[in-house]
């Protein structure tokens, strides 16, 4: 691991502080906590930056893209149920901070990231604090069909309609976790695959993120 990438205990002690935010927020799930815990966010952003690390805010990363606010990344995770060997695809990889979530919590993570610049690092960056994952460089919007079906598919990146592309690559049974709406604001939607045509649909609450472009979207 390289030298910058020190975990220390003042860092460990603000993370402490951010997961009893959460938990008061309303983040119930211990082991998305516990995860929560243990990933240093500090690790994602820049030495000038590094103070706003564990605020329960979005932080932009540049390419018109953000790290997700801590609670959202909580929000999201524990929707999903993360069972240990879940194969997980997760769309928009961003910085690669909640792809690093997932792993904890002991998934097989597929992650695909449209922008390439993004995509490297936040490659380079796992691999140097040791997080394995499935790295891909495309349009999110239509998954990964060649390495379906997975057992839940997360997207970090607003969307106008849920992709059906996305729902056949589930495995039935499977959970997809989707903001939907217009480009200022999103529904929290979890899809629930019943079986190879149907599926359960649950509207949660309102969320912003930036938008899911590509073939399957904006």
């Amino acid at each position: 691991m390289a030298i910058k990438y020190v975990d220390g205990y003042r860092d460990k002690g603000l993370r402490k502080a951010l997961v009893e935010e959460l938990r008061k927020k309303g983040i119930e799930d211990e082991k998305v906590l516990e995860a929560m815990g243990k990933v240093p966010r500090h690790f994602f952003f820049e030495e000038t930056f590094r103070n706003q690390a564990y605020k329960d805010i979005a932080f932009q990363i540049g390419e018109g893209q953000t790290i997700s606010q801590p609670y959202t990344v909580a929000y999201q995770t524990q929707l999903l149920h993360i069972h240990k060997d879940d194969k997980v695809l997760e769309i928009g990889t961003g910085s690669g901070y909640q792809t690093c979530i997932l792993a904890e919590l002991g998934a097989k993570v597929y992650t695909i990231e449209r922008i390439e610049k993004l995509h490297l690092q936040a490659k380079e960056l796992l691999h140097e604090i040791g997080y394995k994952a499935r790295f891909f460089c495309g349009d999110g919007s239509k998954g990964i069909a060649n390495r379906a079906p997975f057992d839940k598919i997360i997207v970090t990146a607003g969307a106008p309609t849920v992709p059906d592309e996305l729902v056949k690559q589930l495995n039935i049974g499977g959970i997809l976790v989707i903001p939907v709406g217009d480009q200022k604001s999103q529904k929290m939607v979890t899809i629930l695959k019943t079986s190879e045509t149907d599926y359960e649909k649950i509207v949660l609450d309102t969320f912003r993120f930036v938008p899911l472009l590509g073939d399957k979207a904006w």
